[in-house]
């Protein structure tokens, strides 16, 4: 099984890139399953139903979240309705939406995890005990487990690498922005990455106009944060699996547009 998974996509400009590079890269990496991660993907900061769509319609199978998701109202039914958009699975019981879904995949099974982590992100539930007892369940029905963990810090990042290492095919992490330069294949087969990076405007502070980021930096004082301009890039990892569900390859997707059409 060949998989993609794409860096946070921010934006408008990060939704066009998709749609305009997606199709040449299923096609190019022979992916069965694309999952990017689509909670910043309505200007800047949330999802509704009109940018999920747009998301699907450019080929993404899977749209995973973090605590951005909620920034909408409209997307807490959004979540109950479409069950290929994920949330953290570590939100407390009661939350909209599911954290875990299996489908399909050429024939065969295949699982995409999402959580949260807790470290800078707020008070939910252990990811760490949540993943190993959701990963216990779902290796009974597939090998086939992609783990998107939306965290803030590398350290939190890197311990949930090695806590599922064997465990499940890949853990990428997300929310950052920036993508990390330390992708491999850990000993017990797992294919990991700290951060895939973002899908939307390059030369913003992470995806946001530079000014008004600077001006609060300078002032203290809040601002209104808007998507930035310019030149584009698309970031992620293009993953190859083996029948038991280890990773044979991690491979670094980096791209930058200076344009984009539409």
């Amino acid at each position: 099984m060949r998989v993609l998974m794409i860096g946070d996509i921010c934006g408008r400009p990060g939704r066009r890139l998709l749609r305009a590079e997606l199709p040449r890269l299923r096609r190019e990496h022979d992916a069965d399953l694309v999952v990017a991660n689509g909670e910043n993907a309505a200007g800047g900061v949330g999802i509704t139903a009109e940018t999920a769509e747009e998301i699907f319609a450019a080929g993404v199978d899977v749209i995973t979240g973090g605590n951005h998701t909620w920034h909408a109202r409209a997307a807490y039914a959004l979540l109950d309705a479409h069950p290929r958009l994920l949330r953290p699975a570590n939100y407390p019981p009661g939350a909209p939406g599911r954290g875990v879904l299996t489908l399909e995949v050429g024939g065969r099974l295949a699982a995409v995890m999402n959580l949260q982590g807790r470290v800078f992100m707020g008070e939910l539930d252990d990811p760490f005990r949540a993943a190993r007892a959701l990963v216990e369940e779902l290796r009974t029905q597939t090998p086939f487990i992609v783990v998107d963990f939306h965290a803030e810090v590398t350290s939190e990042k890197v311990a949930m690498g090695w806590h599922l290492d064997g465990q499940v095919s890949v853990v990428a992490g997300t929310h950052t922005h920036v993508q990390t330069a330390d992708e491999r294949i850990l000993p017990g087969g797992t294919a990991y990455i700290t951060d895939l990076g973002m899908t939307g405007p390059r030369d913003g502070i992470i995806g946001m106009a530079r000014e008004p980021i600077l001006e609060h930096f300078l002032t203290g004082l809040p601002m209104r944060f808007t998507v930035a301009k310019g030149p584009v890039q698309l970031n992620g990892i293009a993953v190859t699996l083996d029948a038991d569900g280890r990773a044979r390859e991690i491979r670094r997707i980096q791209l930058v547009r200076e344009t984009v059409e539409g």
